[in-house]
């Protein structure tokens, strides 16, 4: 995945559409949370079992929203001035010391 681009194309759909005036990092934020909430939806009231072996169209639907999810995490790195492989590859790391005896 390259986050550069991926990067440039939802700025163009931003720019396009004139959004820019929203994507404050607080308001990236909320969506991320919203959009978490969503696929926090799909799972609701589902045993264990019966949310590791979703039904195609529910599985689809999962996939749309943890798009929706890093999609908006990389408008937000962006507005932040973050490196996003530079946050997850030190957080990974932050875990590896803390979480591997």
């Amino acid at each position: 995945m390259n986050l550069d681009e991926l990067t440039q194309r939802m700025h163009r759909i931003r720019d396009n559409n004139d959004w820019k005036q929203f994507h404050s990092p607080k308001n990236l934020a909320m969506a991320a949370s919203v959009e978490m909430a969503e696929l926090v939806e799909i799972f609701q009231w589902l045993s264990e079992d019966q949310s590791r072996q979703l039904p195609a169209d529910k599985l689809a639907h999962a996939g749309q929203e943890v798009g929706d999810i890093v999609l908006y995490l990389v408008l937000l790195c962006a507005e932040l001035g973050l490196d996003m492989n530079d946050v997850v590859r030190s957080k990974l790391a932050d875990n590896e010391r803390r979480f591997n005896p």
